[in-house]
């Protein structure tokens, strides 16, 4: 099976489909308990194919926890050199998972650090020129490949900065959706202790 039908496979197996036509100005992103519409940036659409393969190598889900796991995988693999926008939103969702699963995003990033992305250009026209025939390939080349069992000191100490970061901009972003959130529920004369209450959802793994 080639990397684009595994990739068709995928999107239908998540409930993901196609992007079609004019591109949306923006896109949902989890945020705590609250999907947030963000701008849809080029960075994420250059990169989003190659953030779906990466899904697919490490095994990390689709769900709140998941792109967070992907996301701090994605860290330690250094996504920052590749894009500081396409850190900055590894950051939003790894908040997230910071706050559901704490010990899962250290596993990840750890992972990471042995790992290398497919974010490089020249790594992106390999993909696109079929360098590989299947994600199987992709992933015996790219993850866990490097010597190194465990993230350094000095690594370690960059997942810490990564992490408040990240919660930093969790709470600039959470915390006004949230408050609107009330407040169109209230408008809507809903109830403001439901309105805060988080729902129960199936996605979160």
């Amino acid at each position: 099976m080639s990397i684009e039908q595994e990739l068709e496979q995928f999107y239908a197996r998540v409930g993901f489909g196609k992007e079609l036509g004019k591109r949306p100005c923006t896109v949902p992103v989890y945020t705590g308990c609250l999907l947030v519409p963000l701008p849809n940036i080029d960075a994420r659409h250059t990169y989003l194919k190659y953030h779906d393969i990466h899904h697919l190598i490490t095994g990390y889900s689709v769900g709140r926890i998941g792109e967070g796991e992907v996301s701090a995988w994605e860290l330690g693999t250094g996504s920052f050199l590749s894009s500081p926008l396409l850190g900055t939103m590894n950051l939003i969702a790894l908040s997230t998972g910071l706050v559901l699963e704490p010990k899962r995003m250290w596993i990840a990033f750890g992972r990471g650090c042995q790992s290398n992305n497919l974010y490089p250009s020249k790594t992106r026209q390999a993909i696109d020129d079929e360098k590989w025939s299947s994600i199987a390939e992709i992933k015996n080349d790219v993850v866990e490949v490097k010597a190194n069992k465990r993230p350094s000191v000095i690594r370690t100490f960059e997942f810490g900065v990564y992490a408040a970061i990240s919660m930093l901009i969790h709470a600039s972003i959470a915390l006004p959706a949230l408050i609107l959130r009330i407040g169109t529920d209230v408008i809507l004369k809903k109830n403001i202790i439901q309105a805060i209450k988080p729902v129960k959802r199936s996605d979160l793994y």
